[in-house]
């Protein structure tokens, strides 16, 4: 059967001083000024229709992403999150999350977010490298990068997180882990160290650069993962690491098959509801402007997931956790029984990659690095 699981709140801020050539989120140029106080009204009003959903619950984690939230005012932010608590109310120790980019951010700000509320900050540092920063489109460089990571800690934000690319245009393996080192050196609560992909509808896409090809890419991974095991982060989800209890709260309600809220231009929430025995994805209009136009009214879809389609959206974000999940979970997020599920496992469990089902739901390391051939033998 169903079961209610927590609750976090996406927000979506989706304008950016620059478009990086890399990027595939709705993330907009102003070409002027942000409508600041606009957009505060829009999703304020956004997230009052979003209430029959919250079923009693509380939001134990919100997550502000973009885009370049840091755009938005101290004041702006604590905007957001009164009136968040207002509609809803948090658990007594909820995690709110702010992405914030060295170019944009004037280090007195930090003071102003964390006064606003905001308890856990992530840096979109991608490089160390002045060179790649230029080539990734970004606007600042190595200096401003630090600089802002020392200014929040200054300002109180004892829980810092740390976006940092690999497998960049040309990069070699040296260059890859000094970009590491001086990350850990730096002693974030929590790093995410991804592989830099193509992506559809990106300047990159139209005119891709050179990258590392498999050799460079698998030699860079596994110094980096010998690195940050010895800087004493460990590895919980495919690029996410961290120091213990510093998990990303809304990342792993996402990851656990949780609900969460969207609100902000093209945001996208999930949302259970027992009682009808369906889980529903929703998705809000994407266009920034077409957004503030809306009066009453910014979902673009709400659609129940089909029952067919949820052992593998489960087990998409599931098995993308380093441990898995308890077996339980499956049934409770799903209101599914594992048994249809169970023959192809047994395949995947004779060949190494996933672990006993009575036990954990998860791949093994051999699993995990094969994790999309794993997805696509439960999805036969």
């Amino acid at each position: 059967m169903l079961e209610l699981p927590p609750l976090t709140l996406y927000v979506h801020i989706p304008w950016c001083v620059r478009k990086c050539p890399y990027c595939d989120f709705n993330s907009h140029e102003p070409g002027g000024e942000v409508p600041e106080e606009a957009y505060l009204g829009a999703l304020l009003a956004d997230l009052t229709t979003e209430l029959d959903d919250v079923q009693g619950r509380r939001l134990a984690a919100i997550f502000i992403g973009g885009g370049t939230p840091s755009l938005f005012s101290p004041r702006g932010i604590a905007a957001i999150l009164d009136g968040a608590e207002r509609l809803i109310g948090f658990d007594p120790d909820i995690e709110i999350t702010l992405e914030a980019n060295p170019g944009t951010l004037e280090q007195g700000r930090f003071a102003g977010y964390r006064a606003a509320g905001i308890n856990r900050l992530s840096i979109g540092v991608q490089s160390f490298d002045n060179r790649q920063l230029h080539q990734l489109g970004r606007i600042h460089d190595r200096a401003a990068a630090i600089a802002a990571i020392h200014a929040a800690r200054a300002a109180g934000f004892a829980n810092l997180n740390l976006d940092l690319m690999h497998g960049l245009p040309g990069q070699t393996p040296d260059e890859a882990l000094a970009d590491l080192r001086l990350a850990c050196d730096l002693d974030p609560t929590h790093l995410s160290w991804y592989q830099l992909t193509i992506e559809p509808n990106t300047v990159f896409h139209k005119r891709p650069p050179t990258l590392p090809d498999e050799e460079v890419l698998g030699a860079i991974q596994d110094a980096g993962e010998e690195h940050l095991t010895a800087a004493g982060l460990r590895p919980y989800e495919v690029s996410a690491w961290t120091r213990p209890g510093h998990e990303s709260r809304h990342n792993l309600n996402y990851w656990r098959f949780g609900d969460y809220l969207g609100i902000g231009a093209g945001a996208h929430g999930k949302v259970t509801r027992p009682g009808e025995g369906r889980i529903l994805r929703t998705s809000k209009t994407r266009a920034p402007a077409d957004y503030l136009a809306r009066d009453g009214d910014w979902r673009a879809s709400r659609q129940a997931v089909a029952a067919d389609e949820l052992p593998f959206e489960f087990m998409m974000n599931a098995l993308r956790l380093v441990e898995g999940v308890e077996p339980a979970l499956y049934l409770a997020r799903t209101g599914l029984d594992f048994a249809p599920l169970a023959p192809r496992w047994r395949t995947l469990r004779d060949r190494g990659l996933v672990s006993d089902p009575a036990e954990r739901l998860a791949t093994t390391a051999l699993g995990l690095r094969y994790l999309n051939s794993v997805l696509a033998a439960l999805d036969d």
